[in-house]
């Protein structure tokens, strides 16, 4: 390991992820504000339940599952892809991934954002929350795999596309299906056979504007992407019908 001022470096290369984890919570407690892990190869569970506001691990390398898992305030960047379970069940902090990402992003997200510059794999938001101020936001970059926002409560998802020429190809199959909150903004309109049965498609208003433009300019700075260019073109919603979409299923 080597000390630069207040950054350290933790060469990960061979590393069991439990060794990883414990040398990473070590660093943070002693006071050290950034955390540079290089050779990272699949180690899961990196910033899993961390708590470390105004602090920052940049990872150089592929982490492996549940990255930023439970975590409560930290910043992480990733210099390259990260696979499945980014931000599951994170309650707080920041995750910018500057290639792609796995399927199951966010599940069940409570708080805090995510930033991807690439694409993004199956059920991206799946049970994503929110609760009064608090909600979570995942803005993509690139496009989303089936089954995106499946049974959100809450939450916001930003996908942009910018990779795609064909509105319909921003994401996969069955948009929005079970969704009974929150809300999916997406960078084109996307075709009615892409919808799960519980999500309408409409046009957005000043307000949800408002929300858009404040979230690509974070994207458009962290990835040196121009920010007129995205917002060039017209956004959608996808909203859910009703609020409790399976209600005549129960007997209550």
């Amino acid at each position: 390991m080597k000390m630069i001022e207040d950054m350290i470096t933790i060469d990960g290369k061979g590393l069991h992820y439990r060794v990883l984890n414990e040398m990473i919570e070590e660093k943070l407690k002693e006071g050290y504000e950034r955390i540079k892990l290089i050779n990272i190869n699949g180690q899961r569970y990196i910033g899993a339940g961390l708590t470390f506001p105004d602090r920052e691990i940049e990872i150089y390398g592929t982490p492996g599952n549940d990255l930023g898992v439970f975590m409560n305030g930290l910043k992480i960047k990733v210099y390259g892809n990260s696979q499945d379970g980014v931000g599951n069940t994170m309650n707080d902090g920041e995750i910018v991934i500057y290639g792609s990402s796995g399927d199951i992003m966010g599940y069940g997200m409570r708080g805090g954002k995510i930033f991807v510059k690439g694409n993004v794999g199956y059920r991206v938001g799946i049970h994503m929350k929110e609760y009064k101020e608090k909600i979570p936001v995942i803005v993509i970059g690139g496009t989303a795999g089936d089954f995106l926002g499946e049974y959100m409560a809450g939450g916001r998802i930003i996908i942009l596309g910018l990779n795609e020429d064909k509105d319909e190809n921003i994401c996969g199959l069955f948009c929005a299906t079970g969704i009974h909150g929150g809300v999916i903004y997406l960078r084109g309109r996307i075709p009615d056979y892409k919808l799960g049965k519980e999500g309408k498609l409409l046009e957005i208003d000043d307000n949800d504007r408002k929300f858009i433009e404040e979230h690509v300019k974070i994207f458009s700075e962290y990835f040196n992407i121009e920010y007129d260019l995205i917002m060039k073109k017209d956004f959608f919603k996808v909203i859910p019908y009703d609020k409790r979409p399976y209600g005549r299923l129960y007997a209550y």
